[in-house]
């Protein structure tokens, strides 16, 4: 039997996780996307700890009416400051099992414009 969209997902996702994961000098940036919002975290996996988050629902973007794909440029870039102010230059990036396309890959363009690497 074929699997639903949501069960493909956590399997992808699953098989992702278990060469990823992050560290206080090197964070985790795991990107959650779903149908109106999209949401990006800095996480430190060995303590188990958000270092940083930010979304769509911010300040900064939810007031910008732009369509979806510019708004998670915008979180990108934002993520990516608050990361600079915290000292982090490097991540790494976990697509949480989507494809690497469209707004996840937007959100990964704009970190990459506002200075982070992975």
């Amino acid at each position: 039997m074929a699997l639903s969209k949501l069960e493909r997902r956590i399997r992808i996702k699953r098989r992702v996780r278990k060469v990823i994961s992050g560290t206080a000098e090197r964070p985790r940036m795991s990107v959650y996307r779903s149908n109106k919002e999209i949401y990006a975290q800095l996480i430190d996996d060995l303590s188990g700890k958000t270092l940083l988050s930010c979304s769509s629902r911010d300040k900064g973007v939810a007031d910008s009416k732009l369509p979806k794909i510019e708004q998670a440029k915008l979180v990108g870039k934002a993520l990516a400051e608050k990361a600079a102010n915290e000292g982090i230059t490097s991540v790494s990036f976990d697509r949480n099992g989507y494809l690497y396309h469209g707004r996840v890959k937007a959100i990964a363009d704009g970190a990459r414009e506002g200075g982070l690497n992975f």
